[in-house]
Order: structure tokens, then sequence, then C-alpha cells
């Protein structure tokens, strides 16, 4: 019996292939749970009348971590499952805020696809990640390189 929702092998990843994921709304939830999570409990993400008073992001504002995480999430989903092998290296950059009820998605475009040298089984795969808001701001760019399986009959 075939299993759907399966990440795309090696082969389905060429140079130049782009997808988008589907939404994700980032709620008050997420933002407490993530800052108590990871002791991230900096005035600007716990302290209302702080965020008013002296930042100059107003509004209930997410870590940058936060929306890259969930980003991560939502392209496992995707395109991971039983394939990802290994997450090896990234270049990341913050551009825009995420507030509580902005609901990003990920667009991403296979920027480098490369067979292992030394493992006939796997290829390296980087994407050209965006995660952008619901009004079509950029809120991050980043470029992760990772280890991904071939598909099982194109293996020697």
């Amino acid at each position: 019996m075939e299993t759907i929702g399966l990440g795309l092998p090696f082969e389905d990843l060429p140079v130049g292939r782009k997808f988008k994921t589907i939404g994700r709304t980032i709620t008050e939830a997420d933002i407490v749970n993530y800052v108590n999570c990871t002791g991230l409990t900096e005035v600007l993400f716990t302290d209302a009348e702080y965020r008013q008073q002296e930042s100059v992001i107003k509004g209930r504002f997410a870590p940058a971590m936060l929306a890259y995480a969930l980003a991560e999430g939502l392209l496992a989903q995707a395109t991971l499952q039983h394939t990802g092998l290994a997450f090896l290296n990234m270049e990341l950059n913050v551009h825009n805020p995420v507030f509580a009820g902005d609901t990003i998605h990920v667009e991403a475009e296979v920027i480098e696809a490369r067979a292992s040298r030394t493992r006939p089984d796997r290829g390296l795969v980087r994407t050209r990640n965006e995660v952008v808001k619901q009004d079509g701001t950029k809120v991050l760019t980043y470029t992760p390189l990772r280890m991904v399986k071939c598909r099982k009959d194109a293996q020697p």
C-alpha cells in the first residue's frame, strides 16, 4: 500500500525547481511557548509595557527564530518526511518582524543539487527559502544545505 505525505527524494529536487508551502498563523500561544521553552525571556517578548514605551517595534512580535522554526516545520511536512537525512549549514537574514496573528508560508527554490561523492544513495540540496507574510512582506531568507535520500530505484 502506498504511503502518502512522504518527502521529495534527491531526483525530484533539480536546480531551478520552485515550490511554496501551506500557511501557518503565528499565535500568542506560539510566542509564549517558544519564549518559555527556550529561556528567551527578554523583556521585548515578556513585558508589554516595556514594548509599548521603549521598543521601536510596537505590538506583539515573535522572535525571528520562532518564524524560522515554524518555516522549517512547514518544509518538513511538505518535503522532508522519510527523505531528509541531515541539515548541514545555512546563511540566514532577517528582513521584517512577524506578529501574533500573521500567517507565514515558505517560498523555496533549489539553487544547488549534487550527488554525494561518497554515498551513492544520497544527494546534497541547497534551497533559497523566503518566509513571507500574508501581505507579501518578506520576513526571512535562508539557504540551508541538506542531505537527502535518493530514490531507491535510482540507486546502483
